[in-house]
């Protein structure tokens, strides 16, 4: 993986960025590499990979370009619920094209008035018939439009919600512009508009009143491959920040050689190696079913983000006035680490999540 990366995919990422174009050559390269099929069962048309080896893939693609390890990472989080939940007869419709890299899928949970509380989403979804109409707009959805599939959360009663997979032909629907961020700007992000959009039966995943649940379920998963993917952010930074200092002279010496240099280094590897530590041990909690793995992986989230924009910014600062130019890739690592502070739930709703198991646990004892 890090080979791949750093020959296939590093090269492209500077004018994935400064172009805000889709990162094809990644893409390309994932799938010849079979990558996109990782996490999935052979039967479906994947390779049966862990949630390690998930990890592992995000972290080392992410140290190279950011916007490509999100479009990998988003294509497993949007057919998950398919996978734990769906009918087979869904899974054979859905997975084996995302599997094999052909078609892309993401998840459509965010709405323009709603982002941590996903109880207020205002899509709504109707039966009609053998049929079920959807009408809403989701917000900040990656791989949109590039995308062919999206697991829509949408809500079926008052209290009750489900996941529906629309595919990107249906009736209705349709995509806001290009969103212009700050980073990963390779990673296509719009709204996905849907206008009484009409599908079978068949898409909805399992009980259309339990959607909520399953949802929620599949977060441990997909805050993993996020902690992942900061991490390789904060680790690509990292290198390029021996790197440089080990080169580049002042004073007649190499910045290595400098003891607050050295002190900004030492303290940079601890909060990667620690991370890392934190995001494997929740790893391993989530595979056996372990009931503290919703925390320890809340942890791991926040641990990891916090600590990977800590590194990128330390990264650019030993760069000096290099780091604030596009010519070293310092400067995009640390624009495009942010949003793994803010995604898949803030690090503030991390700490709440935290906190609360702190105190159930407290009370049990």
């Amino acid at each position: 993986m890090r080979k791949l990366a750093a020959d296939q995919i590093a090269p492209h990422a500077a004018a994935v960025d400064d172009e805000e174009r889709f990162p094809v050559e990644a893409w390309q390269a994932l799938r010849e590499a079979e990558l996109p099929g990782l996490p999935y069962d052979e039967e479906l048309g994947g390779s049966g990979g862990d949630l390690l080896s998930q990890v592992i893939a995000v972290e080392e693609v992410a140290a190279a370009c950011a916007s490509s390890a999100l479009v990998l990472l988003v294509n497993w989080a949007g057919t998950s619920t398919v996978v734990s939940h769906g009918s087979d007869d869904l899974r054979a419709e859905v997975v084996p094209g995302v599997a094999s890299g052909e078609a892309g899928a993401a998840w459509c949970m965010t709405e323009p008035t709603v982002g941590s509380d996903l109880s207020g989403i205002k899509t709504v979804a109707r039966q009609d018939g053998s049929d079920w109409v959807l009408t809403g707009q989701k917000r900040f959805i990656s791989n949109a439009p590039w995308a062919d599939w999206y697991a829509v959360l949408a809500r079926t009663g008052e209290q009750d919600f489900g996941v529906f997979m629309v595919h990107r032909d249906d009736p209705g629907v349709s995509f806001g512009p290009h969103e212009k961020k700050m980073g990963m700007r390779g990673s296509p992000t719009a709204d996905v508009v849907l206008e009484d959009t009409r599908i079978p039966a068949r898409r909805v995943v399992d009980d259309p009143k339990q959607g909520y649940r399953y949802i929620n379920a599949e977060l441990n998963v997909s805050r993993a491959l996020i902690a992942a993917q900061a991490l390789g952010i904060a680790r690509g930074a990292f290198d390029q920040a021996l790197a440089y200092t080990a080169e580049r002279e002042q004073f007649g010496q190499s910045l290595s050689r400098f003891q607050m240099v050295r002190g900004m280094v030492a303290d940079m590897a601890v909060r990667i190696e620690s991370a890392r530590a934190l995001l494997y041990d929740a790893v391993a909690l989530i595979e056996v079913g372990d009931p503290r793995a919703r925390s320890r992986v809340s942890m791991a989230k926040l641990l990891c983000s916090d600590n990977a924009m800590s590194v990128t910014t330390d990264a650019l600062q030993l760069h000096g006035g290099y780091g604030f130019t596009r010519e070293y890739p310092v400067e995009r690592m640390m624009r495009d680490v942010k949003i793994t502070q803010i995604y898949e739930g803030t690090n503030q709703i991390q700490r709440l999540v935290i906190a609360k198991d702190a105190y159930a646990r407290q009370v049990r004892s």
